[in-house]
């Protein structure tokens, strides 16, 4: 497969939507994969936060990442550098909360929502920017102040 490229919408030209997005929302992936470069900075993350599971460190990638108004790159050549965690595992209660977000900001990117290939490669492109932006963390207080 070739690179997916979800960037052909300006961010400022997003059109208002539509969209029922209601409780038990179908989760976009069934695991969460990251690659060994997200992996290794991870690795640092937690040794600079503090933060002990690696679903905490996903959660707040992803959550950085969907509030990047730009929509993310995603290449189809990534390995696997963490065992994949199971959606259930990543978003824990929140799980309803992260699939609707996640539908919504798709639906927002154009993104077709009844393509599952599609949808994955949406959310791991996701998951790996918000894993790049952890990069220069230097303590819990700086991942913090990256969203307030």
């Amino acid at each position: 497969r070739g690179a997916t490229n979800f960037s052909t919408t300006r961010s400022w030209e997003r059109r208002p939507l539509n969209l029922d997005i209601s409780s038990n929302m179908k989760p976009p992936v069934e695991n969460v994969k990251v690659s060994s470069k997200g992996r290794d900075i991870l690795i640092q993350a937690k040794r600079h936060t503090g933060l002990r599971q690696w679903n905490e460190l996903l959660r707040w990638a992803f959550c950085l990442s969907l509030a990047n108004p730009m929509k993310p790159k995603f290449t189809a050549k990534m390995d696997t550098g963490l065992e994949p965690i199971e959606w259930s595992t990543f978003a824990g209660p929140l799980s309803d909360h992260f699939a609707a977000t996640f539908a919504w900001r798709a639906a927002q990117d154009e993104v077709d929502l009844a393509d599952r290939a599609a949808l994955g490669d949406y959310f791991r492109a996701h998951i790996e920017r918000g894993v790049t932006s952890l990069r220069t963390l230097k303590s819990l207080e700086s991942l913090v102040g990256q969203v307030s």
